[in-house]
């Protein structure tokens, strides 16, 4: 595997999640395509990643953003498959990854929040605090940049993988 280097604070986050990261429910992300040419836990480590760096230069609860952003989309199904999910996708799919969250991990009121509003404004629940709006948009700038191609962050799914995976 090619050693790339370090991002800036990139240890920091990693000691955020880290126990989330040797979760076998978020290890199997890995497993579903989410957008195009990146699997799901690649898109919500990117999502993590940024919404901690963002959060952090803000002067919020840059673990909660951390935390929250990488369980954003833990639903462990694939959308494409009609017979997986109830109702549509993009209106079911944060409350099933909170409840997924919820299952495995002892979750704050603001991680969950985050995860129920990242859909905003598709789904209903709007964001409340800046940890939950700058993983909302962060996510929309990570899925527009994966959907065009211009944005699959595969370096850092790398030290990701180089982190926890070997």
């Amino acid at each position: 595997m090619l050693k790339v280097e370090r991002s800036l604070h990139f240890d920091e986050f990693m000691a955020q999640v880290e126990d989330l990261m040797a979760s076998p429910a978020v290890r199997r992300m890995r497993l579903y395509r989410h957008h195009l040419n990146v699997n799901r836990l690649e898109h919500s480590v990117s999502v993590a990643y940024l919404s901690f760096m963002v959060v952090r230069k803000l002067g919020g609860d840059a673990r909660a953003a951390a935390r929250g952003g990488l369980l954003h989309d833990l639903f462990l199904y694939d959308p494409r498959e009609r017979d997986s999910y109830q109702g549509p996708h993009s209106l079911a799919h944060p409350r099933i990854a909170l409840e997924n969250a919820r299952r495995h991990f002892v979750l704050g009121e603001l991680e969950e929040e985050i995860i129920l509003t990242h859909m905003f404004p598709v789904g209903a629940a709007m964001p409340r605090h800046l940890e939950s709006l700058a993983v909302c948009l962060v996510d929309k700038y990570c899925a527009v940049g994966e959907f065009i191609g211009s944005f699959a962050d595969s370096a850092l799914a790398e030290r990701v993988s180089e982190a926890i995976f070997e």
